[in-house]
């Protein structure tokens, strides 16, 4: 064999408890797990001597923005030191595939907060195929620093079909739209997503998202929707999804699945008991969330869908009239616009994470009320600033969770792990460099919310389930070798909101395809991501 692991405590990611043995590795793949007294040792070329650390499948990501960090950056540590093994990119209905050159301008526009504008990147891909290429060939060949799977966006696919106009489709754009998502399913997504908080994907009605789930079905996907509020409209929104993705036979995914604002607090267990009571009826439902109770997204997110009507160039015209942005103000402060899930914002609850214009870097890390107050001017004035003088790509992390939905959310039978990271801006939110040691520090050793082996379950078998992939998510004789050796009495973040970009402890060794990516607590040169396609067939 090429690797042995020798006296790790397993940790397999059936939930079932841990159990000593020597773990074994030819050619990417775990070919020999020898337990304590089973007979002889395997050997191999190379032994790493565990002593007890626990050995577990490598983490996945369920709901990732790297869709351009993994393209710029060979290091990856924000998520290859987590144990990061795949991550799910495509998210919250906006990405870079399919486009063409119209879309992918505007879309780069859009969420340049999310990724940055993509200046450095050439955007030599226009379908979803050719990305997924793109991430193969990446960095002359060598491929990527972890392993990616993609959702088509639902946003992106609208803009492309329809544009930016808040109406229903017509009849041939929809077919376009039927179309755009069977051939990025054929060419290897994995299901779909959609961001309902935003434009352009937010305009489209639950008749038209039924015909594309019903695509997304017959080519074995599923459906990740940020779905239209997690605020004062979250439970009916939740309610909305799973009739929509019953109706069209399709598979769901909640992502970032959290209960937040004022109005929400303490309210989980209706959100839990609403999606076992589906479950009971048969229906095929799974969730993620992040172990934090901040939210992270653009400024612009916060303004009133009309306001956004027409893509990046038509808001920032908007916002330099003064009657129209008077409008956007009350539609923010008064009455909760859609944008801020119907809750009216509170702007000592905003905190500016990250902005694209060097010169705006003084208000990061200060709320927008905090900001106001340093200028002496009302916080609309300040926001409104932000947004016209950063071109729309400011962002920031929203004060609004609640903790014990947050502990009552992961026990679910159907939970598991997400980061939502976004690696932009100065101080990003620590998700994005720590959630999945926070899971297995904070949760499991520290508050005992889950054990370990449930946990880890949650993080590895379970995502592995929803995207069906054959072959990953256990420690299992003929599985890959995409691991992580880990100690849980020392495992933690290190990224806080403070200093949000340190790296976690405790994790010394991480594989992918048994190659170490993570070696002694050390970022290797070793570039051992694919893209992970989905089979484009029916289950």
């Amino acid at each position: 064999m090429d690797l042995v692991i020798r006296n790790a405590s397993v940790v397999d990611g059936t939930g079932t408890p841990s159990y000593r043995a020597d773990v074994g590795i030819t050619d990417g793949r775990i070919t020999e797990i020898r337990g304590e007294g089973e007979g002889p040792r395997p050997t191999a070329a190379r032994t790493v001597e565990a002593d007890g650390l626990a050995l577990s499948p490598g983490f996945i990501d369920m709901h990732a923005h790297s869709d351009l960090a993994l393209l710029r950056d060979p290091d990856h540590s924000a998520k290859a030191a987590q144990g990061v093994t795949l991550e799910v990119l495509g998210q919250d209905g906006l990405s870079y595939a399919p486009a063409d050159d119209r879309t992918l301008a505007e879309v780069r526009s859009s969420i340049s907060g999310w990724n940055g504008d993509g200046s450095d990147i050439d955007f030599d891909w226009r379908t979803v195929g050719g990305y997924l290429d793109r991430l193969d060939r990446n960095f002359g060949g060598q491929g990527i620093a972890v392993n990616a799977a993609y959702l088509i966006p639902q946003g992106t696919v609208r803009m492309l079909a329809v544009g930016w106009d808040d109406r229903p489709a017509t009849d041939a754009e929809l077919a376009r739209m039927k179309e755009l998502v069977a051939q990025g399913m054929a060419e290897g997504a994995v299901g779909m997503s959609s961001g309902l908080t935003y434009t352009p994907g937010m305009y489209a009605k639950d008749a038209e998202l039924t015909e594309l789930c019903r695509v997304v079905a017959a080519h074995g996907g599923y459906y990740c929707p940020h779905h239209r509020s997690y605020g004062a409209g979250a439970l009916a929104a939740y309610e909305e999804m799973v009739q929509l993705t019953r109706d069209a036979g399709c598979p769901l995914h909640l992502a970032h699945a959290t209960m937040n604002f004022g109005v929400n607090k303490g309210k989980a267990p209706e959100l839990l008991s609403l999606l076992d009571d589906a479950l009971a009826a048969g229906a095929d439902i799974s969730l993620d969330t992040y172990p934090y109770t901040p939210g992270c997204t653009t400024l612009v997110a916060m303004l009133p869908s009309w306001a956004n009507e027409g893509g990046p160039g038509a808001v920032l015209t908007r916002l330099a009239d003064e009657a129209t942005a008077a409008r956007m103000r009350h539609d923010v402060e008064v009455v909760g616009s859609d944008g801020c899930h119907g809750v009216p914002i509170e702007w000592d609850r905003i905190e500016i994470s990250g902005v694209g214009s060097p010169d705006l870097s003084s208000y990061v890390g200060r709320t927008v009320a905090e900001s106001a107050r340093l200028r002496g001017e009302e916080p609309w004035v300040t926001a409104r600033r932000l947004l016209v003088e950063d071109r729309l790509g400011t962002t920031i992390l929203q004060h609004v969770g609640h903790e014990e939905n947050v502990r009552e959310i992961m026990r679910h039978r159907v939970h598991t792990g997400g980061s939502d990271g976004i690696l932009q801006g100065d101080k990003p939110h620590p998700r994005a460099y720590g959630t999945f040691p926070q899971y297995l520090g904070r949760y499991a050793r520290e508050l005992g919310i889950l054990s370990l082996e449930e946990c880890v379950a949650h993080l590895t078998s379970r995502p592995a389930a929803r995207l069906r992939l054959p072959d990953r998510g256990y420690v299992r004789e003929g599985y890959r070798a995409d691991l992580v050796l880990f100690d849980p009495a020392t495992v933690a973040a290190g990224s806080t909101f403070e200093e949000p970009r340190t790296l976690p402890v405790g994790i010394p060794h991480v594989l992918i395809d048994g190659r170490f990516v993570i070696e002694d607590g050390r970022r290797t040169s070793t570039l051992a991501g694919r893209a992970v396609r989905g089979s484009g067939r029916p289950a």
